[in-house]
């Protein structure tokens, strides 16, 4: 899956924002407009399968502390209409957005965030989407690498990325802001 920047001089990223099909993604980064290919089924796969083991624990408060909102795919506005990422999955605890946004985006800056790599866009998520999370203040992101089978987790810490850990195949997940409840990494690859 590749991803392709565009910039138009006729119209302006947002309004090709709006008027992308449905079969792609899009998001605007420093003012260029960035498509990619709905993803594949080992890159939905493991997002499917960690927002069903982050979901009952830390959403709905069943075997863990509840308190959190984790959303697949939020439209991510960090500045309205200019800024605007979708990753793979997004967390709010609720005391900073204690309701859902009634339409489609997400004014509020995530709690965590977490891409979900593939050949096409690794090189995307991780010079250019993570500055942007580390300039409006994202304080975890996770990168989970479906294909090599492996999480990366990092915090925030005074503006720079600061690596939690590396896991990999069957190792037991357990770092912040989710350290709370621990699964196998397996789970997403199953």
């Amino acid at each position: 899956m590749n991803f392709i920047a565009r910039k138009s001089i006729d119209s302006s990223p947002f309004d090709e924002f709006m008027a992308l099909p449905e079969n792609l993604v899009g998001e605007i980064i420093g003012g260029q407009l960035y498509t990619q290919p709905r993803p594949a089924g080992p890159h939905n796969n493991a997002e499917t399968c960690l927002g069903s083991a982050l979901n009952p624990p830390f959403q709905q408060g069943k075997g863990g502390p509840g308190g959190w909102w984790i959303q697949v795919e939020p439209e991510v506005h960090f500045i309205r209409d200019t800024e605007i990422t979708v990753p793979d999955l997004g967390g709010w605890r609720r005391e900073r957005m204690p309701n859902l946004p009634r339409d489609h985006r997400y004014e509020v800056v995530p709690d965590w965030v977490c891409e979900i790599l593939s050949p096409g866009t690794a090189k995307k998520d991780r010079s250019i989407k993570m500055p942007v999370y580390a300039r409006f203040g994202v304080a975890h992101v996770w990168l989970v690498d479906p294909l090599e089978r492996t999480l990366e987790a990092f915090t925030l810490q005074e503006g720079r990325w600061m690596l939690n850990g590396v896991l990999k195949d069957e190792d037991l997940v357990s770092f912040p802001p989710f350290e709370a409840v621990t699964f196998s990494l397996a789970d997403l690859w199953s």
